[in-house]
C-alpha cells in the first residue's frame, strides 16, 4: 500500500527550499504528497526559532500532528532542533530529531523505518548543500539554496548558532541546479540562503555568481531572497537592467536608528543604507522595498522609535516584516540592559504596521497604468492571479494557463481586504 507523507514549513524561504527538495525526494520513491491537514503514515516538520513566536508555532504545529494523528511517523527538524534537541528529544512523542546538517537524509531514515530497518539520525550523512533538486514542490517558483550560515553574530540574533558559520555552495552546483529547474519548467528562481550576500566560492562572489546565472539559456526571470544591505555598489545595481532579474528586493533594515543599528552590531548604518536605495530608485523608479524591522530592541528610546518610523515612510516599503524584539538565550542582546515591556513593544509595533499598510496602498496605486508581466500561479473560475515582476499580486479576467508568462495593463486595485492590481491582458510572451 502506498504510503502519505505531509510536510509543514515554518520560517525562511531557505526552509522551503529544503522541505521542496524532501518532499521531491518521497515522490520519486513512490510516495504519496498529502496536506498537512491530512492523514498520514508521516510527518515532516521544519521547524523555526528565530522568535519566541517562532518557537510557539513550532511547538504547537509539533503537537497538532501528534496529536491528531496517533501511531504515525512524526519527524522533526530545522532550527528549532539545534536550539532545543535535548527538549525535543526528551518529549518522547516524537519518532525522530533531525539536525539542520543531516536535513538532506532525512528521507532515508523515514524510508527504513517503513522497511522495518533500524537507523539513527546520528548515522545520517551530514551535508548543507546535498539536497535533491526539487522537481516536486509547493510553489510555482523554485528556490534555490546557494549559501548556508552566518558570521554575523547580530546581537539579538540566534541563527549563527542553528545554522553554524557560513558556506557557499560550489558555483557550478548551484548553475546545475537551475538548469535542472528550468528544465522541469520553473519560470522563476529563487536564489535564498541565510546571509546570501556574503557568498563566496572560490575567486566567485555573489555579484558574479548572479552574472553567470544570467548567462544561462531559458525563459525564466530570477528574484532574490531577502539579503543584507552589505558592500554593494554599482555593479550590483546594474545587474537589475538585465530583463532576467526582477525589480524588488527584500533589504533588511532592522532599525533606523544609527544607535540601535551599533548595538544589534549590524554591518552597515543608516547613510550607507539609504544610499543604496537612491541608487537604485535613481536606475529604476519602480524599484520595489521590502524589509525587516525590529521594534523594541534593549534601550531602543521613544526617538530611535520616530527615526524608524521617518525611515519607513520615506522609503516607502511597500511591505515590512514586523518584529517584535524576542529574546533569543545565549545572545548578547539577552544581556542588555534596557529590555522593554512587552506593552510598548505591542504598541510600536502596531505602528510600523500602520505605516506599511499605507506604504503598501500608495505604492501598488503608482503601479496603475503601467505593465506588469505576471507569472500565473492560480488558476479560477473567470480569472487567474499572479506576481508581477516587482512581486505584487495581480488579479487577471479570463482564465490563463498556469506557470505562463502575461503581460498585463494595471487598470486598478481590487476592493479586497488586502488590494491587489486589477490587470487587464495585453499580450503573452513565450510559455
Amino acid at each position: 500500500m502506498v504510503k502519505k507523507v505531509a510536510f509543514k514549513t515554518l520560517g525562511c524561504r531557505l526552509n522551503q527550499f529544503e522541505t521542496d527538495a524532501l518532499a521531491t525526494d518521497f515522490y520519486n520513491a513512490g510516495y504519496k504528497i498529502v496536506p498537512f491537514t491530512e492523514k498520514a503514515d508521516a510527518y515532516i516538520i521544519n521547524t523555526c526559532t528565530v522568535t519566541n513566536t517562532s518557537d510557539h508555532k513550532s511547538k504547537y504545529t509539533i503537537s497538532q500532528a501528534i496529536r491528531r494523528n496517533a501511531g504515525s511517523v512524526v519527524v522533526v527538524t530545522g532550527c528549532m532542533v539545534n536550539n532545543q534537541k535535548e527538549l525535543l528529544e526528551q518529549r518522547g512523542d516524537i519518532t525522530y530529531v533531525v539536525e539542520n546538517n543531516r536535513k538532506s537524509s532525512l528521507f532515508s531514515l523515514v524510508d527504513a523505518h517503513f522497511k522495518g530497518e533500524i537507523l539513527h539520525p546520528s548515522d545520517l550523512k551530514q551535508s548543507l548543500f546535498d539536497f535533491t533538486v526539487a522537481e516536486k514542490g509547493f510553489h510555482t517558483r523554485s528556490m534555490i539554496k546557494i549559501q548556508d550560515g552566518c558570521n554575523n553574530f547580530c546581537t539579538y540574533c540566534i541563527v549563527p548558532m542553528v545554522r553554524g558559520r557560513a558556506s557557499s555552495r560550489p558555483v557550478e552546483d548551484v548553475l546545475q541546479n537551475i538548469r535542472q529547474v528550468v528544465s522541469f519548467g520553473y519560470k522563476e528562481v529563487v536564489l535564498t540562503g541565510v546571509n546570501i550576500s556574503r557568498y563566496e566560492y572560490q575567486d566567485t562572489g555573489f555579484e558574479d555568481l548572479i552574472e553567470k546565472i544570467l548567462e544561462l539559456e531559458g525563459d525564466f526571470r530570477v528574484r532574490i531572497s531577502s539579503i543584507e544591505p552589505e558592500g554593494f555598489g554599482d555593479k550590483f545595481i546594474k545587474l537589475f537592467a538585465h530583463p532576467k532579474m526582477c525589480p524588488h528586493l527584500h533589504l533588511c533594515l532592522q532599525s533606523g536608528s544609527d544607535r540601535v543599528l551599533m548595538q544589534m552590531r549590524r554591518q552597515y548604518n543608516l547613510h550607507q543604507y539609504l544610499n543604496l536605495i537612491e541608487g537604485f530608485r535613481s536606475n529604476y523608479p519602480d524599484f520595489n522595498f521590502t524589509t525587516d524591522i525590529i521594534v523594541g530592541f534593549p534601550g531602543e528610546t521613544d526617538e530611535d522609535f520616530n527615526q524608524t518610523c521617518k525611515v519607513v515612510k520615506e522609503v516607502g516599503f511597500s511591505h515590512v516584516h514586523t518584529f517584535k524584539y524576542s529574546v533569543r538565550k545565549g545572545t548578547r542582546a539577552e544581556r542588555m540592559p534596557g529590555h522593554l515591556p512587552e506593552k510598548i513593544k505591542h504598541e510600536r509595533s502596531q505602528i510600523i504596521r500602520d505605516i506599511a499598510e499605507e506604504n503598501k496602498l500608495h505604492y501598488r496605486q503608482s503601479l496603475v497604468g503601467k505593465q506588469q508581466t505576471v507569472l500565473i500561479e492560480k488558476v479560477q473560475k473567470g480569472f487567474a492571479r499572479g506576481y508581477g515582476e516587482h512581486y505584487v499580486p495581480v488579479k487577471i479576467s479570463g482564465e490563463m494557463p498556469k506557470n505562463t508568462f502575461n503581460t498585463v495593463t494595471i487598470k486598478g486595485l481590487s476592493d479586497e481586504s488586502d488590494p491587489q492590481l486589477i490587470g487587464q491582458k495585453t499580450s503573452k510572451s513565450a510559455s
